[in-house]
């Protein structure tokens, strides 16, 4: 027993062999540090950071020469020589196009918690399959992108809407294509008669909101601009998928 306690005797002196006696006046190893006390100048206590703020600085490249090598009705396609910004030689084939809308369309006459969303299925040569879409077209050139916006949902669904408003403008894919895609929520739909262009088979039908994520999820939609849309507005409107 006695061995036992000079044994605990003898790991606490090893314990506390670097804490100097009170008052000392020696440094203690690895003291932890106190918390502001009270009446302290508030100025010198931690502010907790701040979400980090992006700034839009626009940074463009040195054009050298640009040349079309393609020109079609609907894009054009241009072989261009550049310094880029950060002082990088380099050359890149870009599609240039006028710009595109996006139309979220939305009837909340029956549920404004669960709203319907026209969407369109239409056979895309691209994909080499029919995919499910938001309304959407090209803008001719200089035309109004919400004048764009409200000609393209009539022409391919004969709605109309009462109320206009913007949700997000985005590229489709930088890297080699020039397009903005800029998208607006259309909310108070009236039906009217759709007239597509010659060159357009489209089929729409309103869906629920829920549904539509139920599909997003399933993998059913794969149009990036209806993924990117329809996500965006379920988000910034709290609506969540139905289960």
């Amino acid at each position: 027993m006695a061995d036992k306690k000079k044994g605990a005797k003898k790991a606490a002196e090893k314990m506390y062999a670097d804490v100097p006696a009170k008052g000392s006046g020696k440094a203690l190893a690895k003291k932890p540090k106190k918390g502001p006390k009270k009446g302290k100048d508030k100025t010198s206590m931690k502010k907790s950071p701040k979400a980090a703020t992006v700034n839009a600085v626009v940074e463009k490249a040195e054009l050298l020469s640009s040349a079309v090598v393609y020109q079609g009705p609907l894009f054009r396609v241009l072989h261009d020589k550049l310094i880029e910004p950060g002082g990088k030689h380099s050359e890149r084939d870009v599609i240039r196009h006028n710009g595109s809308v996006v139309i979220l369309a939305v009837d909340t006459s029956k549920s404004k918690k669960n709203p319907w969303i026209v969407i369109e299925r239409q056979y895309r040569h691209a994909a080499n399959q029919y995919l499910w879409e938001l309304p959407a077209g090209k803008l001719d050139a200089g035309e109004d992108a919400l004048a764009g916006a409200k000609r393209e949902l009539a022409e391919e669904t004969g709605y109309a809407a009462k109320k206009w408003r913007p949700l997000v403008e985005y590229y489709a894919s930088p890297g080699f294509l020039g397009e903005s895609m800029k998208v607006f929520v259309a909310e108070g739909l009236v039906a009217g008669d759709a007239h597509p262009e010659d060159d357009e088979q489209i089929e729409f039908r309103l869906v629920k909101l829920s549904d539509v994520l139920k599909m997003i999820e399933k993998g059913a939609i794969l149009d990036g601009k209806t993924l990117t849309s329809v996500l965006l507005y379920s988000r910034l409107t709290g609506r969540k998928r139905k289960k």
